[in-house]
Formats: structure tokens, C-alpha cells, sequence
């Protein structure tokens, strides 16, 4: 294929057979999102440079797509800050923050949306990571209680199970849990974010890779291998749980519980705090259905440096990396302005979630139907207004109806009818139009019937309902 008709590397186009499962998706999202109590957002595709700038960490400046300066305002003396002062929206959750602090004074105390568009990274494509893709964002924010982060984790847990997942799991964490460790490694809180950073490709580069990369980082030996083992002894932890023959997650995550606390020191409030709501989100997990699906993971990092509290992520066996994750970022709203403003989010990933779809066979036989319930065929030049007429009846009583638009031979017409699956063909030739008739093809069944013009619609219908049933 010539590099001329191609999409840009790590673009795609959307086919209507691809289009039609992205909307049933994107459906039963919107759906769901809208029963919890949030609200539609949309933002701009392009964000100040400066808003977004410093909000994601290392990785995430360097994935972020810039926009050239154009004509006077481009200044090569200036080195970057000269070339770029805007940015494609990196993920929805700064706009977000933004947006709330624009708006404060017009959003209610409590403020749930959602917002599904598209976001940039000038990443490395590869299977379910693209560089132009949907998010799919929930987020709660004006409240601090645990009540929130358990309405987020069961608004998509019921999304997956909709959409017929069964094999997915929640891990949880808490950065807060993640500092303690690091602290406990003796590790400098200013190589913090470079422990976490590392920690966070625990799943792709194993224990020993994480060790590597937390000695380049600059992070003495002795404490890159103490730091390690604590992630190694939480694993012994688990792998002692299912010896056990225990079922699900919960003994495994109120064990991790129970030995965290006993290390930790009653004299730290913060420490106190964290296993306090921790415990409470686990307490509140209980009364919902996702409770089966969440497990406690303390390797768990999530990249993203603006996170503050509770983090999660959502992984199915056959998939590497995640369908979706988010997590507490109390501090990223005031940075747009004075007051600290408590903010919890979730993002789901259409794009893998899709390609999961697909590979599993997912999507329901009904989105594999026709574009048309009906082809009207045009018999001359001179029929082509009764032609036009009935299609719009039909039309007018519920019908998708594809009007061929030129009067080629009938036997070309019912060969494209039958090129694109459409299931019924109107007919209305000399004889038809003298007696206001129509001759109904079913194109399935391979018969036609004489039908009078005014039963026309009824007769598809019922010819459509007897269709379905024995399909079934």
C-alpha cells in the first residue's frame, strides 16, 4: 500500500463496520456515566503549552506533541520557548483542572462529569496503543471521602460487565502507600518520583530490570535492592494467600492490610490516615458489585506524577499493559489558581478495550446488519420521483432506506442490493406504477411478492419480523 494513502504513523481511519462498534461502545459508556450522575464536558483539542507543561512527569513531556509557532512569533534564539507556546491535550484530566478553576464559581460544590474525545502522545504504536486516541473519563470532584472512589470503580466495573467482560481485575494502590515504602528503602524523597517512575515498568521489566534502572537513576544499591525485596515479599504474601485454597481477592488484600499496619508508625497521622481510608474503601467496596473484581496491588505506580492518594488500573489477562486507570489528584487544580480544590478521576481506553472486543468476538451479531433495511431501486429518468417518494414513506414509518441513484439495468441494482446485504428491494416498474403497486424482493429468502402500495410498510415489517425469528 503506498505510503501516499495511509493515515500518519499511529493514526488510524475509522470504516463504518469500525465506526458502528466504537458507538455501541462509546453508547454503553455515555449510558452508564449518565446513571451515576455525571455530566458531558468537552474541552479544545489544543491547550497553552503552559497549562499542560509540568503536570505529567518525565515521560509525559517528552510524549507530548507541540504546535510550531507560525510567522512572527516563531524565535529560534528563544530555543523551545521560542518555537512552540501550544500543545495537542495530552489526556483530559489537566483540561479538567483548568476548566475548574476557570469556572468555579459556576460549577456546583460537587461536580461530576464525563468527557470522551480524543487525546495525543507521540508514543511508539503497537498493539492498542496508538498516538491519536479516546479516552473515556469519569471524575468526581469538591469531595475527599472514600464514597467517591468507590462510586468511580462500580460505575466502570458495570461498564465491562455490560459490554460482556468477566476476566478483568481492579488493582488498587495508594501513593501515599508508595511513599512509605520508598522512605522505608531509605530512599531520598528527591529520587522519590525517579523509584516510582521505575516501579511503574515492574510488570514489563521484572525485578531485576527495575533494580537496573533504579541504579541509573541514581539511587544507591543497598536501597534499590531493599526496595525491590519489599515488592518481592508482597508477592510471597499473595502466592502464601492462594496456598491457602482462599477464593477471590479479599482475604489476599485485608492480609496486605494487616501487615502493613503492623509496620507502620502510630506517631505518623499521614500513616494513620492512609490505612484509615484505605480500609474504609475497601469496607465500601463491599456493598457493590465490582467487589469481586478489586485486589490490592503495592507495585501498582501509575506514571502520572500529579496523582496524590488512592490509584487504580484495570488489566485483563490477554492484554499487555491496561484497559483503564485513574486515581486522587487533590493537588493538580490548584495550580490553576489558589484554593486546593480534592478531585478523584477514572479513564477508560476505548481503543484497547475495542481491540480486545474484536479479538474475543464481543460485539453483538446486530452491528454486522445492513447500513439499509431497504433498497429502492429507480426503474427510468422518468420514475425517479416516485422512486424518490416512496423511499421517504418509508423513511417517514422508521425505515433506513438506500434509494440507488442511477436507472441502470434491475439486475445491476439488485446485484449492488445484495453487495451490501440490504435485505428487502422495492421494485416499481411500468406495470407497478400503472396498478400502485410494488414488487418486494426478499433478498434473503430469494421470493418476491406483489404487494399493494399503501401495505407496503407493514408487509416489510412483517416480512423483517419473520426473518429475525428464524435466525434465531
Amino acid at each position: 500500500m503506498s505510503n501516499k494513502t495511509q493515515p500518519a504513523r499511529g493514526m488510524r481511519d475509522f470504516l463504518p463496520a469500525d465506526v458502528r462498534k466504537r458507538n455501541y461502545v462509546i453508547g454503553i459508556i455515555k449510558e452508564v456515566y449518565e446513571k451515576y450522575g455525571f455530566e458531558p464536558l468537552e474541552t479544545p483539542a489544543v491547550e497553552n503549552l503552559e497549562t499542560l507543561t509540568g503536570k505529567y512527569g518525565e515521560e509525559g513531556g517528552q510524549l507530548m506533541f507541540k504546535i510550531l509557532k507560525r510567522g512572527e512569533k516563531l524565535d529560534v534564539s528563544q530555543g523551545e520557548k521560542g518555537l512552540s507556546d501550544l500543545a495537542l491535550r495530552y489526556d483530559l484530566t489537566v483540561p479538567l483542572a483548568r476548566v475548574v478553576a476557570n469556572y468555579k464559581n459556576d460549577l456546583p460544590k460537587f461536580f461530576k462529569r464525563y468527557q470522551i474525545q480524543p487525546v495525543w502522545r507521540a508514543d511508539r504504536p503497537a498493539r492498542g496503543r496508538f498516538r491519536e486516541f479516546y479516552q473515556c473519563d469519569v471524575d468526581a470532584i469538591g469531595s475527599s471521602s472514600m464514597v467517591v472512589e468507590a462510586e468511580l470503580i462500580s460505575a466502570v466495573c458495570e461498564i465491562l460487565q455490560r459490554l460482556g467482560f468477566e476476566d478483568f481485575i481492579v488493582r488498587l494502590n495508594d501513593r501515599r502507600i508508595l511513599t512509605q515504602i520508598v522512605k522505608s528503602a531509605g530512599i531520598s524523597e528527591e529520587k522519590s518520583t525517579d523509584a516510582l517512575v521505575a516501579l511503574d515498568k515492574l510488570d514489563k521489566i521484572g525485578s531485576e530490570g527495575v533494580e537496573k534502572e533504579l541504579i541509573e537513576r541514581g539511587i544507591d544499591e543497598s536501597e534499590a535492592q531493599l526496595f525491590v525485596a519489599m515488592f518481592e515479599g508482597f508477592a510471597g504474601l499473595e502466592k502464601a494467600n492462594e496456598s491457602q485454597n482462599t477464593s477471590g481477592f479479599d482475604s489476599f488484600n485485608q492480609a496486605f492490610l494487616n501487615r502493613w499496619e503492623e509496620g507502620f508508625d502510630e506517631n505518623d497521622l499521614d500513616e494513620l490516615k492512609t490505612v484509615k481510608d484505605f480500609r474504609q474503601l475497601i469496607s465500601f467496596c463491599e456493598n457493590i458489585s465490582a467487589n469481586q473484581y478489586i485486589k490490592i496491588d503495592p507495585s501498582l505506580a501509575r506514571g502520572l506524577s500529579y496523582y496524590t492518594g488512592a490509584i487504580f488500573e484495570i488489566n485483563v489477562p490477554d492484554l499487555a499493559g491496561s484497559l483503564g486507570g485513574g486515581g486522587r489528584y487533590d493537588g493538580l487544580i490548584g495550580m490553576f489558581g489558589k484554593e486546593q480544590i480534592p478531585a478523584c478521576g477514572f479513564s477508560l481506553g476505548l481503543e484497547r478495550i475495542l481491540v480486545v472486543m474484536e479479538e474475543r468476538g464481543m460485539f453483538p451479531e446486530e452491528l454486522e446488519r445492513a447500513s439499509a433495511d431497504v433498497l429502492v431501486t429507480i426503474w427510468d429518468e422518468n420514475s425517479v420521483g416516485e422512486s424518490l417518494k416512496l423511499a421517504n414513506e418509508l423513511r417517514q414509518s422508521g425505515l433506513r432506506v438506500f434509494v440507488y441513484p442511477e436507472a441502470h439495468k434491475l439486475d445491476k441494482q439488485l446485484k449492488y442490493a445484495s453487495q451490501i446485504n440490504v435485505p428487502f428491494v422495492c421494485v416499481m416498474g411500468e406495470n407497478e406504477l400503472k396498478e400502485n403497486k410494488i414488487t418486494l424482493k426478499n433478498m434473503q429468502k430469494r421470493e418476491q411478492q406483489i404487494v399493494a402500495r399503501e401495505e407496503i410498510v407493514q408487509e416489510i415489517k412483517r416480512n423483517a419480523d419473520g426473518s429475525s425469528a428464524s435466525r434465531k
